[in-house]
C-alpha cells in the first residue's frame, strides 16, 4: 500500500512526522537561543512576541510529537542494514530513544516553566492554552523546569548533529539506505526500495 512502512522505507505518516518535528525542533532551539538574547530593556515587544511564538510552537511539537510516538508504537520501523555493526545498531536504538525522550520532554519542561506564572499561554493568538494544575505560583519549580529546559536543549542539540553525521556517513561512506529510509528525496541505493 503507497506511503506505508516497509521493511526498506518508512511511510508518508512517519516521514511528514519525522520532518515536520525535526525542522520545529530545530527552529524552536535556533529561536529560543536568539529571543533569550535579547534584552528587555530595548527588545521587550520583540522578546515577548518571539516568546509566545516559541510557546505555541512548543505546544504544536509537543502535540505531534505524541501523535508521533503512537504512530511509532503502532506502525514497524523498516530493518536497519544487515552491514550494520551491534554497536551501531544500540547506538541507533539509544538516538532515537533519546529523541523520543527529548521531543516531548522539551516541550513538556516549557510548559511546566511557564505555568507557575501569570502569563497566558497563548496558542497563535487563537485561544488559552491551560496551564499545568497544581503549578501556579510555584516558581521554584518554575525555576527548576527552565534548568532542565535548557540542559535538554543542549542535549538535543548535540543529538542532531550526532544523529545528522550519522545519517550522512550512511549515506556516503558506508553507501547504505540509512538515510533513504527517512528522506523521500534521497534515491535508494538498491533496487528494493
Amino acid at each position: 500500500m503507497a506511503g506505508q512502512t516497509t521493511d526498506k522505507r518508512y511511510g508518508k505518516v512517519a516521514m511528514i512526522l519525522h520532518w515536520v518535528i525535526a525542522l520545529a525542533i530545530i527552529g524552536q532551539l535556533a529561536g529560543g537561543k536568539f529571543f533569550t538574547s535579547l534584552s528587555f530593556a530595548t527588545h521587550s515587544e520583540l522578546r515577548i512576541s518571539l516568546t509566545q511564538t516559541h510557546k505555541a510552537l512548543g505546544i504544536t511539537v509537543l502535540v505531534l510529537s505524541l501523535f508521533r510516538l503512537v504512530w511509532r508504537l503502532t506502525h514497524k520501523a523498516p530493518a536497519l542494514p544487515d552491514g550494520m555493526s551491534a554497536f551501531e545498531r544500540m547506538a541507533a536504538k539509544f538516538t532515537h530513544s533519546a529523541f523520543y525522550v527529548l521531543i516531548i520532554g522539551l516541550p513538556l519542561t516549557g510548559w511546566a516553566m511557564v505555568s507557575p506564572y501569570k502569563n497566558d499561554i497563548s496558542f497563535f493568538g487563537l485561544f488559552n492554552w491551560p496551564k499545568i494544575p497544581g503549578l501556579e505560583g510555584n516558581n521554584q519549580i518554575g525555576e527548576m523546569m527552565k534548568t532542565a529546559h535548557e540542559y535538554m536543549g543542549l542535549i538535543a542539540i548535540i543529538l542532531i548533529v550526532l544523529h545528522i553525521g550519522a545519517a550522512l556517513k550512511h549515506h556516503f561512506i558506508n553507501k547504505d539506505d540509512v538515510l533513504a529510509r527517512m528522506a523521500p528525496i534521497v534515491k535508494s541505493k538498491s533496487k528494493e526500495i
